[in-house]
């Protein structure tokens, strides 16, 4: 009896091993690699207020630190939602050149003010070939995608949703939320995930304004739906996010996810200093599955400044 109970088990056991065998293998995320990448955002691009020569004093100083990359976070040029299409097209023609001083790759990110003619008093037709994030899409590619480096993802993210009556907000819509959540479960388990996007998904910045916001001006600090993208990051690895629009440079830690919000290249809109932060931008090293920012100044000093 004994002898026919071992057997029984001992079948069982093969059983469940040969089972378990012919199951394919749970891919885990290999381990990723350290590196360095730049993060610049809000440059701002114009001719005047030396705001192209400020830019391409960046990007050269940029060109003095080892990086595999860097990413454009948005508001590339200033600005594209009033202006004429002979304007527009200038001041991305003037970013495209200038770009070319820091001699890496560059990811890009779409800005508020990089969308064309949106603005109620811009006379632009609205079926203008270049209208809205067409010129955008023209120069740079898609608004939003995801990439890999060195056992690292990362995921762009489009936050302008452009309104019927030519305005604009922070917002991520609901087609590329549906995209973020089946592109974050295609990843193998425990990779680490690094996010891009314009408006701040999470900022304290209301805190440190002298007076109180406006509900509506509020609305155009930061995302009107956070908490929707905030929702899609439960359960994935992601090891922070970089964000631009408010000028300043922050960091806010909410539910484990660290959201760097970065300076401005262009500081106060080449006027300065922008509530305490300099013209700069932001070094980015990823290292043991963590990510670590630190802020790098260039040395633009402006013709008219208005520090704040």
């Amino acid at each position: 009896m004994a002898t026919s109970m071992n057997r029984r088990r001992f079948l069982s056991l093969t059983g469940a091993t040969l089972g378990a065998a012919s199951l394919p293998a749970f891919a885990l995320a290999p381990p990723s690699e350290p590196f360095t990448f730049l993060f610049f955002t809000d440059a701002h691009l114009q001719p005047e207020l030396n705001g192209v020569l400020g830019t391409g004093m960046a990007f050269r100083h940029g060109r003095t630190i080892k990086a595999d990359f860097a990413i454009n976070g948005g508001d590339h040029v200033f600005d594209s939602n009033a202006v004429s299409k002979p304007r527009a097209t200038q001041l991305y023609d003037l970013y495209g050149k200038t770009e070319q001083d820091l001699g890496l790759k560059m990811y890009h990110v779409l800005g508020n003010h990089d969308v064309f003619a949106v603005t109620p008093s811009n006379t632009v037709s609205i079926n203008d070939n270049l209208y809205g994030k067409n010129l955008y899409e023209e120069r740079f590619g898609k608004t939003y995608y995801s990439f890999d480096h060195k056992g690292c993802h990362f995921i762009v993210l489009d936050s302008i949703v452009v309104n019927a009556d030519r305005s604009y907000e922070g917002m991520v819509d609901a087609a590329q939320l549906q995209w973020l959540s089946a592109d974050l479960a295609a990843l193998p388990p425990h990779m680490p995930v690094i996010v891009a996007i314009h408006y701040p998904v999470v900022t304290a910045f209301v805190q440190y304004e002298a007076a109180k916001p406006s509900l509506d001006s509020r609305r155009g600090l930061s995302l009107i739906n956070s908490n929707e993208v905030i929702d899609r990051f439960t359960g994935y690895n992601v090891i922070g996010v970089l964000q631009g629009h408010t000028h300043v440079n922050e960091l806010v830690v909410w539910k484990g996810v660290p959201y760097h919000t970065c300076g401005a290249v262009s500081g106060n809109w080449w006027h300065g200093t922008r509530m305490g932060t300099p013209e700069g931008f932001t070094v980015v090293e990823v290292a043991n599955g963590k990510m670590a920012t630190r802020y790098e100044t260039y040395g633009f000093r402006s013709i008219e400044p208005q520090n704040t």
